[in-house]
């Protein structure tokens, strides 16, 4: 069965989700929410991670954690086994209690972060499960919006994008998360790169660069051909940029050969789709990518010095280490 790819390093953070499995509750009384928190509460202690937001649903649970140490299958190996021991015990029953392993998308300590913290606080609402967010129990919001702290919970990082000032920081994020109650704001989860990462262009760049290329090639990680093809696609842009002499920024603009030689390696040597490379390149749709490789293709045939430039780019690109 394909396992999904974990990366893992010192100050990262991840929006971390379970469900149950067969999505049934994993959560069937007040006491097993707290002993739920007594878990990530004993976690902080014993791996040194910090939490920033939680909420725990009926049936799933969302964790935006931060490593100190680059452990995160160890705090979530602990959280979930002991867990799903405690119900088991307390049940009578045996078995899984969550559906194959947890996912986890590494997030931008940026803008990034502070979207998907409101996104989270606002699931229960989604959910119709409580008008206001300050009025589900088991989250992390209220200890946002108020002067009383909660020990489990790390908060100051994300109010201080909102306030500069400590003493308006729970009025500020009060109000960025109430202005788009009643409104369908999109999810900050379709900008994720590859399954894997949340954040813009260069945050993506430094996070694929800690992958090592063995790691994508083994067959039980799963979305093993997006996960190449978002690794490649960056080397190719390097590639092009090297070899041209050009910014980041102008393999991106429609002007010259430097998009088009770019889309056209991509398609030759990833497993990008043309949605894919349109996603990449901005507004571009999937049949305009394919326009785009289908005119570039004939001119490479018919273009000797066209050719040539090709070649000096891949050649560049056999010489990038990763």
């Amino acid at each position: 069965m394909a396992r999904p790819l974990h990366i893992e390093y010192e100050g990262a953070f991840y929006h971390v989700t379970s469900r149950g499995n067969e999505r049934r509750k994993i959560f069937f009384g007040k006491a097993d929410y707290e002993k739920f928190k007594s878990y990530l509460t004993e976690a902080k202690k014993k791996y040194g991670c910090r939490l920033h937001c939680y909420v725990l649903m009926t049936n799933h649970y969302h964790l935006l954690i931060e490593t100190s140490k680059g452990n995160m299958s160890k705090v979530m190996h602990y959280i979930n086994g002991s867990y799903t021991n405690y119900v088991n015990r307390r049940r009578g029953r045996s078995g899984h209690l969550f559906q194959g392993r947890y996912k986890a998308i590494v997030v931008a300590r940026d803008s990034y972060l502070l979207e998907v913290s409101r996104y989270l606080h606002l699931n229960p609402v989604r959910a119709k499960m409580v008008e206001k967010p300050e009025d589900y129990h088991y989250s992390s919001y209220r200890s946002y919006i108020s002067g009383k702290k909660e020990d489990l919970v790390t908060r100051d990082l994300i109010l201080g994008m909102v306030s500069r000032n400590p003493k308006h920081g729970p009025r500020s994020y009060r109000d960025f998360v109430e202005k788009v109650i009643g409104e369908r704001p999109e999810s900050p989860f379709k900008e994720v790169y590859g399954g894997m990462v949340l954040g813009g262009q260069h945050f993506v760049k430094e996070v694929l660069g800690r992958l090592r290329g063995e790691i994508l090639q083994r067959e039980e990680v799963s979305s093993r051909r997006a996960l190449q093809g978002s690794w490649r696609s960056e080397k190719i842009i390097d590639a092009v940029c090297s070899c041209f002499r050009i910014s980041r920024d102008e393999v991106f603009q429609d002007r010259k050969d430097y998009r088009n030689t770019a889309i056209y390696l991509m398609k030759v040597q990833t497993g990008m789709t043309n949605r894919d490379i349109g996603n990449l390149f901005g507004a571009m749709s999937y049949s305009a990518v394919a326009k785009a490789y289908t005119r570039f293709t004939t001119r490479l045939s018919e273009n000797r010095t066209l050719r040539r430039k090709v070649g000096q780019v891949s050649a560049v690109l056999s010489n990038f280490k990763g």
